[in-house]
């Protein structure tokens, strides 16, 4: 099966959420949140991480990027959408269609960058806390 690899930046409730999963699925979207879009490269994704998400209150002051493999059959029938620069392609996936996303994940949701806002405080999740702990490491 070919795969292709996606990223999301996600805040810190998320990667708990996440967590929770043994990093297979991504959770359901928030009632007001209509589309779940992964971006097509780290760079965006990393921008995204940690341009919104490090002073932002609801993502814990904390940005995690994400990067996992996904059916490439499947994702066919999602077009490429782009949203400013050259490099800032994501896919739309309607929040309806995440369920069916997330079996099409091949292997584990990784941790691939996290970035920090100053307000940031631990999570006490303690499987997400080591993880963190190894992605710093490095």
């Amino acid at each position: 099966m070919k795969t292709t690899k996606l990223y999301r930046p996600v805040g810190l409730k998320e990667m708990e959420l996440i967590t929770e999963s043994d990093f297979k699925s991504f959770p359901p979207r928030l009632d007001w949140q209509t589309i779940f879009y992964p971006v097509m490269n780290q760079e965006y994704a990393e921008q995204i991480a940690k341009e919104w998400n490090t002073p932002d209150e609801f993502s814990g002051y904390c940005g995690i990027v994400t990067a996992f493999d996904v059916n490439s059959d499947y994702l066919q029938q999602f077009e490429i959408q782009n949203v400013g620069d050259k490099n800032h392609n994501e896919l739309w996936i309607p929040s309806e269609e995440l369920e069916v996303f997330n079996k099409n994940i091949v292997g584990e949701i990784k941790i691939v960058k996290v970035f920090y806002g100053e307000k940031y405080q631990n999570s006490q999740n303690e499987t997400l806390k080591e993880r963190l702990k190894e992605i710093d490491s490095l």
